[in-house]
């Protein structure tokens, strides 16, 4: 089987991307932590999951290739709201806060990280003086902008990953090849085709949280983790949580292998997880 994420993960180039990554909270690693795990620790999950095993091989290549001071343009100023080049600019942040004015969920995400003054007035006020108003191209980022992951396991199927800031306002889509048929998912619609019968099967996804951004609640994603736990607390019974924390430092591991790979230019072999968690004597 090859278990392949041809565009994974993308974090809508003016939304997700600059107002989280560039511009907000998770823009610096040594303040939050590099893009991989901040962001995309739960594909990889998601990934191992599916493929109910964890890799032996991960390799890695990305970086931060565009929102950095040289592609600034040369009449840009340190604010979108005193820039002449805003009206043009594709991540002006006055377009984007101002245009979450009216969308109740919109406001509630992201505009709410900027403001509670949801007039016209009140978003300007606060772009003249918040890190969100900052040119993205003056800002004090540091973590990639894209970055792909390659891995391997033990049973010589392989998969890959590709996070990138450069997208519209996309599900998280998936793709797998087997050697009886192929199966891909986009959050909106799953399709199957057969090798065998030359057929393919479509089906589309009905359900109550569509959208795929945070404001959505990420397709009703963050609803049932929250609910699952919950519950689990309330009750005492944690039979119907989905996975555990071992099961989550397994991505984390992966996560720190796929940065060792990237910045050392290497292939990272890891042991295998009953050796790598056994306790030290």
């Amino acid at each position: 089987m090859n278990l392949n994420f041809p565009c994974n993960h993308g974090l809508h180039a003016t939304r997700g991307g600059t107002h989280s990554y560039v511009r907000g909270n998770w823009r610096r690693e040594d303040e939050s932590g590099p893009m991989l795990l901040t962001k995309s620790c739960h594909d990889l999950d998601w990934l191992m999951y599916v493929m109910d095993e964890e890799p032996d091989k991960v390799s890695s290549f990305g970086s931060l290739s565009h929102f950095t001071a040289a592609h600034k343009p040369l009449s840009a100023t340190d604010t979108c709201v005193t820039c002449p080049a805003e009206q043009s600019c594709a991540y002006s942040a006055k377009k984007i806060y101002m245009s979450c004015l009216g969308d109740p969920a919109r406001e509630y995400w992201p505009l709410s990280m900027v403001t509670r003054d949801t007039t016209s007035q009140g978003v300007l006020a606060a772009l003249e003086h918040s890190p969100y108003g900052r040119c993205v191209y003056s800002c004090d980022n540091d973590v990639v902008d894209h970055q792909v992951v390659g891995l391997e396991f033990p049973s010589g199927a392989t998969a890959s990953f590709t996070m990138t800031a450069f997208t519209p306002l996309v599900h998280r889509k998936t793709r797998i090849f087997g050697t009886r048929g192929c199966l891909e998912g986009d959050g909106e619609v799953v399709r199957l085709h057969d090798f065998a019968a030359d057929r393919t099967e479509e089906h589309r996804i009905t359900d109550t949280h569509p959208g795929a951004s945070a404001a959505d609640g990420h397709a009703g994603g963050d609803d049932a983790l929250i609910a699952a736990f919950l519950d689990a607390v309330a009750t005492g019974d944690t039979s119907a949580l989905p996975s555990d924390a071992r099961t989550s430092l397994a991505g984390h591991r992966v996560v720190w292998a796929a940065e060792k790979a990237r910045l050392s230019k290497t292939v990272v072999v890891l042991d295998a997880p009953d050796t790598a968690n056994a306790p030290v004597a």
